[in-house]
């Protein structure tokens, strides 16, 4: 399997490659004439082809739009490109189910019956999936996504689906899964009530192997302070009694922004390194999210009385996915999480080029640009944006987000691109809020931005700098090589297991059976044989021939030596073809 995000490097694995491999991937993201350009070229090496479901649109997240790009590139692939169907391998793209947003519950329903469709329409073609991307909502509870991964490939292998991206290790027997679990999973990855999410989380606490399950009463938790009350209430996302809490705490402060900058983002931190550590669900997050964003709606009438009066909004933050991801709930959850705190979000969504980014940007006199991705081409495209943030002139700190991302990597790649102004990443949505918030206040922004350039500094030197070591001189390298000593140690010989060699198998009778294509396809070598092949395969055509008495025989025999013989030497129909086969 040669796996890359980057065309270069799925080429060059090609051509370094022997036998037949599988390139992962190609789609029409960029339009079909790039995608036929590549197609072609991985025909002619010889390769199968995973094609993602995504077009000049986007993913694919429905089942119609799942059946509607995978017919089309099959159409393409076979029609166009001559390719054959088993050898292509579609991945209609299996998303996080349970995540507590609506408009994903669908998602492992879509992904399976897409299956069934796209085998009846593209004859021949398989079906493939990342399934660990359907449980990225219960990471932290590995008894829960093993049995999320059981039922849900229990009806996709049905439905038509052949392989999938899976720790196989770690996969349950369907009847061996606890009935009240396997029938929670099977609601949520099939939809077949409202409050599957809810009930799974419940069961999840029980099969949980990290974290404490609280056990705390209404009656004991709501005789707490109010702070604690509305941080527990954002943890466990309990919206019951937050409007009234909030209130009591809005009375109990000078201005209702302290409530937010307070306790309410005291829960929220807590939120965020439960979620990190993986003591807490995405679907949990998004229900403390929804507590937060209940709690600030009703302070935000006071806030509103407080900028009629002169207070504004702490800043403007234009925030897109990048282009070529869809993938928008991180994104999402921090948007909530700045708004929540007086900051004005101009969300741009998903598949957003670098050029839209600028200009919105401009036209809002953004205070600040966020970029969030999950996949790895994400990667190079905030590079992208960042160069052209430079070549613009722009100043503003730009934001770095989303699950491939890293500290390294915005040191080492996105960081160089952009020198005007602070480059920084952000770990998750409560800790964009202090970053925010520092960025917008010039004396804080200017201590930020000059930490944070000299800790990517450091991170560049240090990997600058990683495996080098004095070198030595040829004398004292070769003093320092290894010396074995067999004396007195028994010589181990080799078992053959379940294996049996052949010593001097006749090369002309092994020659027939070897199909040499594949070795000259992957060189991109062109024209004969090489040479001593070459008379190999004279030889055997020379010694088919039947011996004759007398000179006719042996000026026949000198012919086929010299490689001037005729292909009617060998008797029959299948005599030719085989000497046009050999000769070729």
């Amino acid at each position: 399997m040669i796996d890359s995000s980057k065309w270069s490097v799925i080429e060059v694995g090609l051509k370094c490659t022997a036998g037949k491999p599988i390139v992962n991937s190609i789609s029409m993201k960029e339009g079909e004439a790039l995608f036929i350009e590549q197609a072609k070229k991985v025909r002619r090496y010889g390769a199968a082809v995973v094609v993602m479901a995504f077009d000049e649109l986007g993913q694919a997240d429905t089942c119609a739009r799942k059946v509607e790009i995978c017919a089309r590139a099959y159409d393409i692939l076979t029609q166009q490109v001559g390719f054959p169907a088993d050898d292509i391998i579609f991945d209609p793209n299996i998303f996080a189910v349970a995540t507590g947003i609506e408009e994903h519950n669908n998602y492992g329903v879509d992904f399976i019956e897409a299956c069934r469709l796209i085998k009846q329409r593209c004859p021949g073609a398989h079906i493939s999936g990342g399934v660990s991307n359907l449980s990225f909502s219960f990471r932290g509870n590995e008894p829960v996504r093993r049995a999320m991964h059981s039922v849900f490939l229990y009806h996709a292998i049905q439905a038509g689906m052949d392989m999938g991206i899976v720790n196989a290790g770690q996969l349950d027997v369907y009847d061996d899964i606890p009935l009240d679990l396997r029938d929670a999973c099977e609601d949520v990855v099939l939809n077949r009530r409202p409050d599957a999410t809810e009930r799974l989380l419940e069961l999840a606490e029980r099969y949980r192997n990290t974290g404490v399950v609280e056990t705390q009463t209404v009656e004991e938790w709501r005789g707490w302070p109010v702070a604690k009350r509305l941080e527990h209430a954002l943890i466990k996302g309990i919206d019951l009694y937050v409007v009234e809490d909030t209130e009591e705490a809005r009375q109990s402060v000078n201005r209702p922004i302290e409530v937010i900058e307070g306790p309410l983002m005291d829960g929220m931190n807590t939120v965020g390194d439960l979620f990190g550590a993986g003591k807490m669900f995405l679907p949990q997050v998004v229900k403390s999210a929804r507590v937060m964003k209940k709690a600030v709606a009703h302070l935000i009438p006071f806030i509103e009385a407080e900028k009629s009066q002169g207070s504004r909004a702490k800043g403007k933050i234009v925030m897109a996915t990048v282009k070529g991801d869809v993938h928008d709930i991180g994104k999402n959850i921090v948007g909530v999480v700045l708004q929540c705190n007086n900051f004005e979000v101009i969300d741009l969504g998903v598949m957003v080029p670098f050029q839209k980014i600028l200009e919105a940007a401009n036209e809002n006199q953004a205070d600040i640009i966020g970029l969030s991705g999950l996949i790895t081409p994400s990667l190079d495209e905030m590079c992208t944006v960042a160069e052209e943030m430079q070549r613009a002139g722009m100043s503003i700190p730009l934001l770095i987000g989303g699950a491939t991302t890293s500290r390294v990597h915005t040191a080492l790649r996105i960081e160089p691109r952009y020198r005007n102004g602070p480059t920084l990443h952000v770990v998750d949505a409560s800790r964009a809020v202090g970053v925010c918030t520092a960025l917008t206040s010039d004396t804080q922004r200017t201590e930020l931005e000059s930490r944070t350039r000299a800790e990517y500094a450091d991170i560049r030197e240090k990997r600058a700098n990683n495996g080098e070591s004095e070198l030595i001189s040829l004398e004292a390298a070769r003093a320092n090589h290894f010396r074995a000593d067999f004396t007195g140690n028994a010589v181990v010989r080799p078992r053959w297991l379940g294996t049996r060699a052949f010593e001097d198998y006749p090369l002309e009778r092994l020659i027939r059976r070897i199909d040499w294509t594949p070795f000259f396809r992957s060189w991109e070598l062109a024209g004969t044989y090489p040479a001593i092949l070459k008379d190999d395969v004279v030889g055997e055509c020379a010694r088919a021939v039947p011996r004759r008495a007398g000179h006719a025989g042996d000026d026949r025999r000198r012919e086929m030596a010299d490689g001037k013989g005729r292909h009617r030497h060998l008797a029959g129909a299948a005599g030719r073809r085989r000497c046009r086969a050999l000769h070729r």
